[in-house]
Parts: C-alpha cells; sequence; structure tokens
C-alpha cells in the first residue's frame, strides 16, 4: 500500500541532505520517491529533449534505483544514457566528456541497508542543497502530492508529448585512458600495491586503470587485489577507509606481502586511503600535500597565479606546502559540492579535503581517488625511498583525527568554547567554529568544531605543532563540548 502523501513528502525531507540524497532502501528511499526526483532533476535542469546520464554501483538496489530514476526522467522528456555498474568518478567522467547532467545511484560508505542519489550538472558540475537540490526536492515533493501517485510505475508522473528513450554506454575505458592521460606510470620503477577495494566499485575500476583490464598497455605495477568481488552487502568490512578498523586487513596484507604500499577505496570508489610499507595510513592532509606540490610544479610558468584549494580542516603542512611551492592557497569550508563551485570559481589547479576527497581541473573540477593514488604512485616510483618517509615528511604536526561528540545544544557548546578560550584565540566562522590560538613563541595550536548536517553530532579537530599540546587542547575542548 502506498503511504500517505504527507508521510512520502516527510521522507523526502529527511532523505534530501546538503550535498546529496541519502536514505533506507525501502523505508525513506523508495522507487516512487526516486522516480519524483528523476522528474523533478529533468525539469530543474530544463533537460527536455537532452540527454542525462545514469551510473549505479553495485548495491543490490542500485539498478532498480537507477531504472526507476531513468523513467521518471523520460516521461518528463530526457534522453537517458544508461552507464551501468560505475564508480562516481566514472559518472564525473561522463558528465565532463560528454557534457551532460549525470546522477549516481551510491550510499558511498553507508552500511548495505542505505542507498543514495549524488547529481551533477553538465561538466560535472556539483548540485548542492544551495544550488539546486532543493528545488528538485520542492519540484519531487510537487508530484508526489499530486494525487496520483501509487499507480505503475512512475505513471503518476505527468507525461511530456515526446517522452525520452535510453541507451547503454559503457564509459569505463574511456575513464581509464583519461585517467592514464593525466598521470604517466609507465616509466615509474616496479611497484607492489595491495589493493582494498572493500567489495565496492574499485573492484571494477582498479583493473582498469591500473592494469589491463581496459585493453591498456601493461605498467609497472603489480596490484594484489583485497575484496575485489562486487559485493553490495560488504561481506568484509563496511567500505569505508575513514574508519581505522577498515584499514586493518590492508595493513596486514601489505606487511603480508613485503608490498610497497597499500591502497583502500570507499564504496563508490571516488575516495582514496593510502597505507605505507609498515602498514601505517598516511594521513590524507599528506596525500593532499604531495598531490598540490606535483600539480604546482607540473603547471609551473604556464598561468600567472597558481591557485590550490584545502578545506580548513586540512594540516597546516598542506598551506605551508601550497605557499612554498610558490602557489596561492586557497581555504575553504567542508563539502564536495561547495569544493567544485569553488574550483570554477577560482580556477583552483587542485583541491584536497581532510576526508580523502580529491579535485583536480583536468577532470572538470571534480573529485576523482583514483587520479590521487595514481600520484602517490607516481610520486614515490620516481624515487627510491620507502614511502614512510615521504609520509613522515610531510606530516610534520601532530593530528587528533575526527572525533565525534552526541550534542543536543549546540550554541550552549559553542558559547563555553568562546568564553573559555576569549582572549587566548582567534575566532572565525568559516565553517562551524575554528579557535587559533594567540600562541606566540609557544608551540602552536588550532582546532575546528562543526555540527553534524545529519545528527546530533559536533565534529571536533584538532592539530598542534607537538602531542603534548594537542593532547592538552583536545582534552580541554571535549570537556567544553561535552558539558
Amino acid at each position: 500500500m502506498t503511504p500517505a502523501r504527507a508521510t512520502v513528502v516527510d521522507q523526502l525531507n529527511a532523505i534530501v541532505k546538503t550535498y546529496d540524497v541519502r536514505g533506507i532502501v525501502d523505508e525513506t528511499l523508495t522507487d516512487e520517491i526516486v522516480s519524483a526526483l528523476g522528474a523533478a532533476f529533468v525539469d530543474e535542469l530544463e533537460a527536455l529533449g537532452s540527454e542525462i546520464a545514469v551510473g549505479h554501483d553495485m548495491r543490490d538496489s542500485s539498478p532498480r534505483f537507477a531504472e526507476a530514476f531513468a523513467a521518471g526522467a523520460r516521461r518528463r522528456g530526457a534522453d537517458v544514457i544508461m552507464l551501468g555498474l560505475c564508480s562516481t568518478d566514472e559518472t564525473y567522467f561522463a558528465s565532463g566528456h560528454l557534457d551532460v547532467p549525470a546522477v549516481m545511484f551510491t550510499a558511498s560508505h553507508n552500511p548495505a541497508s542505505y542507498n543514495g542519489i549524488k547529481f551533477s550538472r553538465s561538466g560535472a558540475r556539483g548540485i548542492s542543497s544551495e544550488t539546486g537540490l532543493t528545488e528538485i526536492r520542492d519540484r519531487a515533493a510537487a508530484y508526489l502530492t499530486a494525487g496520483t501517485a501509487g499507480g505503475v510505475g512512475a505513471d503518476f508522473i505527468p507525461a511530456v508529448a515526446d517522452q525520452g528513450e535510453v541507451r547503454q554506454l559503457d564509459v569505463l575505458a574511456g575513464y581509464a585512458q583519461k585517467l592514464r592521460s593525466l598521470v604517466d606510470l609507465s616509466d615509474i620503477r616496479p611497484i607492489r600495491v595491495v589493493v582494498d577495494a572493500g567489495n565496492g566499485m574499485g573492484g571494477l575500476t582498479v583493473p582498469a586503470v591500473l592494469g589491463t583490464a581496459a585493453g591498456l598497455p601493461e605498467l609497472p605495477v603489480t596490484v594484489i587485489p583485497l575484496y575485489f568481488e562486487l559485493d553490495g552487502s560488504f561481506p568484509n568490512h563496511e567500505a569505508n577507509p575513514l574508519e581505522p578498523a577498515n584499514l586493518v586487513d590492508l595493513q596486514r596484507a601489505v606487511v603480508h606481502h613485503g608490498a610497497d604500499l597499500g591502497l583502500a577505496f570507499d564504496g563508490d570508489a571516488d575516495r582514496c586511503f593510502v597505507v605505507d610499507e609498515k602498514g601505517n595510513p598516511m594521513n590524507p592532509s599528506a596525500v593532499t600535500a604531495v598531490v598540490a606540490l606535483r600539480e604546482i610544479t607540473r603547471v609551473a610558468g604556464t598561468e600567472p597565479e597558481t591557485v590550490v584549494l584545502h578545506n580548513l580542516i586540512t594540516s597546516r603542512i598542506v598551506e605551508e606546502t601550497i605557499t612554498a611551492a610558490g602557489a596561492v592557497a586557497v581555504r575553504t569550508r567542508v563539502g564536495h559540492s561547495l569544493i567544485k563551485d569553488k574550483m570554477r570559481e577560482t580556477g583552483a589547479v587542485f583541491g584536497g579535503e581532510h576526508s580523502a576527497h580529491y579535485y583536480f581541473r583536468d577532470f572538470w573540477g571534480a573529485d576523482n581517488g583514483m587520479l590521487a593514488a595514481m600520484h602517490v604512485l607516481a610520486e614515490f616510483g620516481h624515487q627510491d625511498r620507502p614511502l614512510s618517509e615521504m609520509s613522515t615528511r610531510f606530516t610534520p604536526y601532530a593530528l587528533s583525527g575526527e572525533i565525534n561528540s552526541t550534542v543536543t545544544d549546540v550554541p550552549a557548546a559553542y558559547e563555553r568554547i568562546v568564553t573559555t578560550f576569549t582572549g587566548m584565540a582567534e575566532f572565525d566562522e568559516l565553517d562551524g567554529l575554528t579557535v587559533t590560538g594567540l600562541s606566540g613563541d609557544e608551540p602552536f595550536w588550532w582546532f575546528n568544531v562543526r555540527p553534524s548536517n545529519t545528527e546530533p553530532l559536533l565534529r571536533l579537530n584538532v592539530e598542534a605543532e607537538t602531542t603534548q599540546v594537542m593532547v592538552r587542547v583536545r582534552d580541554q575542548v571535549l570537556d567544553l563540548i561535552r558539558g
């Protein structure tokens, strides 16, 4: 039985987040809602008579949802390119290469019971609540409240006279060739790499990009696969490398095989985490610094000013590396759609987030974890030192990592922090609250607290010049946050 219209709209409001759609399959995210979003996407982007691309990950519900979205989009007059199984950054490739809007069905690193949608305008431009996602939500709500929902498939959506058609397109080979054209790995020294795909889409893309599965020449890279079988139930561990527990298998495998390094991808393979030869994680800020330096060097002398973006919770070493290389460091808020917009606004050559999202001007300003991994392989493969030395070089300071606390009264927590640190620090509110110590000749420290977009949580990140200072500041702030 179809839920009451008001209930369906409540579900829609709950699953449309700041940057994407995320919900529980067949509870808050249903075929009906997905079809309405497909129609709304076409209407909002004025894609009547034009093409859109639709891709999906390996979750059991993803093919069905992709079909439901396409049905709604076609009823509003868009022609649909069905990309089939792909990574999120493959949909960005399709959007950029074909210059069409695109959507990706994935819940990224979330558990198997979840699914979601990531949206792009043509040219892989992001869509957030500030740039069209709210309007898409409201248009979908209008279809769902029109009184005719609950019929067969997407029949509740009014059809235009000339409904859209559908075609299939596999972009994996083109995607792999594009990445190979951006980072040349053909002349690096032989490298052994363990790759943990987490049963996600890296199991499809890694063999194509780093191997010969897409018909490209063999590289001096030996890939030792871990969990390459596509399985949306995630039988081995969650495809969320940000959680240390999900890196354990990779760390052990790197040491066991005597590999040079390890790579771990999340479920939709748009984020990549790096592990050194000792099994120690390489901080994403260190990866950001390494890739930033490579991109700055690559374009040196070809433009009057080179800009690199970094979000406000990356390590201070990122800004220091960018500035020392003669480029301009621009600090941003957290969030992939926001940074994509900033990439276009500033013409930045590269952007990095502490969450392991990495953005490239030459990839339409979109994020691509595989491309970041290739930069690390190239940098490592053109010298003869272990990766641990590179990681140490770009991790000179002490970081807390992100610490989440359940907080029901965020303003009160902010007030306690500001009261305590007034006279001792500077404050800014670019994204949440960032507090930077007025340390003078003392070791530097800073921290940021940001509320979650979806949960009653405050996220704390602390960095300091020494571990002792970091621990002191971290513990003091946690006491204030938790009241």
